[in-house]
């Protein structure tokens, strides 16, 4: 696999350093990013983090996060995040937010989707606000992934992204189209 020990070690150094992921270039399944002053008022909820990962290159929990005047936290310029709130002319970050049929069972059906996939972990949620750590498998990367219920749109607006490194190779959004693909056959 590798051709010289020093290969392995600068390939080593840019895994640990986040500045590689190995597991989206090697197609490991979908992964989904520390205080959480933020979240007072929000509940912590359980975990359904089925495996664990093999390393923990985890990172640490923005105290950015949650609902401001209607808007989730920007996404920052790296490419490793996508929000449904960006600009249209933002088409790196830009991503559709997710329609639903009925703002009072929305957020459970997201719940149930959530719920089902693997290495989530419920950190918040409210009435209309849910918080997700998705890891990966393989390194323990951790992406924040969090739901705003707009009722006036009507929609669930959404942000995803890693905590660490720069590229994600498109990981995040895969994930949101995941999500939406299950919600919306859940909504059916």
């Amino acid at each position: 696999m590798f051709k010289s020990g020093l290969t392995f070690f600068f390939t080593l150094f840019f895994l640990l350093t986040g500045w590689l992921n190995l597991e989206a270039a090697i197609a490991a399944p979908p992964v989904l990013n520390s205080s959480l002053q933020s979240f007072s008022s929000a509940p912590i909820v359980g975990t359904a983090m089925g495996s664990k990962s093999l390393f923990s290159f985890s990172g640490k929990r923005p105290t950015n996060l949650g609902v401001t005047a209607g808007k989730l936290a920007p996404c920052p310029s790296s490419p490793n995040c996508v929000s449904s709130q960006a600009s249209e002319s933002d088409s790196e970050h830009q991503i559709g937010a997710i329609a639903y049929k009925s703002s009072g069972t929305a957020l459970s059906n997201l719940k149930s989707v959530i719920e089902g996939m693997e290495r989530t972990n419920i950190v918040a949620a409210t009435n209309d606000y849910l918080y997700v750590e998705f890891t990966s498998a393989l390194m323990g990367f951790v992406d924040d992934v969090e739901f705003y219920l707009d009722s006036d749109a009507g929609v669930l607006q959404v942000r995803s992204a890693s905590r660490l490194g720069e590229s994600d190779l498109g990981v995040n959004r895969k994930r949101v189209e995941e999500i939406r693909s299950k919600f919306a056959a859940l909504e059916a």
